[in-house]
């Protein structure tokens, strides 16, 4: 098997585990760690079972096969030895600041020059995150979307202090073993894709407050309308489209634009109210036990999985 290098992944949960099994899919050795064995146990088996099933349905990614890539993922019972080697480090643990602070000055004492700091948190200012450690210009946030081997988006979000070297290294990490990384040039609140996901929620939810639409046909908006234009381009490259290029765009329909968005209201509180409403509509379509949502989650993946395929085929590259 081909093995470009050595990664170490802090592993927590489903995040942890898609990480593992990227970079292996990649040809990269990687080490699992975590502060308890009973949870690298339990990465690995399930990393397997998941490894099995994508290979069932075709969807297995890199050119290894499983065997090969099951090979390059092990546990390892310290952190030392974990990062021994390393050329890039996964952190996945829970979105707790303290935490993440305490492993990352852990790390911070037992890493060399060369290797990567690599956070997976989706809300957390690396500016926090990496404050006051001796190797800052090798720390990033590399934050993936849920489900990451479905979705290839990952947005590199830089300290302040981060080198340029480490964003590049860490960009080509990830095309390396087939995610989308994109550079976020200087850190803000949600970074860009919750930004972006929050003004659609707040702006869906006052729609829904207001009894301008319910929400299952709120949502038919998305996966019928826009949803369906945005899976192959995005808001700006649809403007661009939507006229004779950009500037026609602007001058045709900016005003329009600035009106409507002047009617828009304040931030929603998210009110009980609306939450039960919209939470009844939801229900209808999906009930809120464990096994329906488990069951939706599943073919959303096997969806996106399809659609990852198709996009393949189609994109000009």
């Amino acid at each position: 098997a081909l093995i470009c290098g050595i990664l170490c992944v802090i592993i927590h949960g489903v995040i942890g585990r898609s990480w593992a099994m990227l970079f292996a899919s990649g040809g990269f050795q990687v080490k699992l760690y975590d502060i308890e064995q009973q949870q690298i146990r339990n990465a690995l088996e399930n990393i397997r079972k998941e490894m099995k099933l994508l290979e069932q349905a075709g969807s297995l990614k890199g050119s290894l096969s499983v065997e090969e890539q099951l090979s390059l993922i092990s546990g390892c019972p310290n952190i030392q030895e974990a990062v021994e080697g390393a050329m890039h480090i996964q952190e996945c643990v829970p979105e707790d600041l303290e935490l993440k602070k305490k492993i990352f000055a852990q790390l911070d004492s037992i890493i060399d020059d060369r290797v990567i700091l690599s956070s997976s948190t989706s809300c957390l200012m690396p500016s926090k995150l990496f404050a006051g450690l001796v190797h800052v210009k090798q720390c990033i946030v590399a934050h993936p979307v849920n489900p990451p081997y479905y979705i290839p988006l990952v947005e590199l979000v830089p300290h302040p202090e981060t080198a340029p070297t480490t964003v590049d290294r860490t960009h080509a990490l990830m095309k390396k073993i087939g995610q989308c990384p994109m550079r976020v040039q200087k850190e803000v609140a949600g970074f860009v894709l919750n930004r972006l996901q929050y003004a659609i929620i707040s702006e869906a939810w006052r729609l829904v407050e207001e009894g301008i639409v319910s929400p299952s046909d709120l949502d038919l908006v998305m996966s019928e309308g826009l949803g369906m234009r945005y899976a192959f381009i995005g808001p700006l490259e649809t403007m661009h489209l939507n006229a004779e290029g950009m500037l026609s765009y602007c001058d045709r329909y900016s005003e329009g634009i600035k009106h409507v968005l002047q009617t828009f209201g304040p931030i929603p509180e998210f009110s009980r109210a609306t939450a039960e409403k919209v939470n009844q509509d939801m229900c209808m379509k999906v009930p809120d036990d464990p096994e329906h949502l488990a069951a939706r989650r599943q073919w959303r993946d096997e969806c996106l999985m399809r659609l990852a395929k198709l996009k393949s085929q189609v994109q000009p590259q």
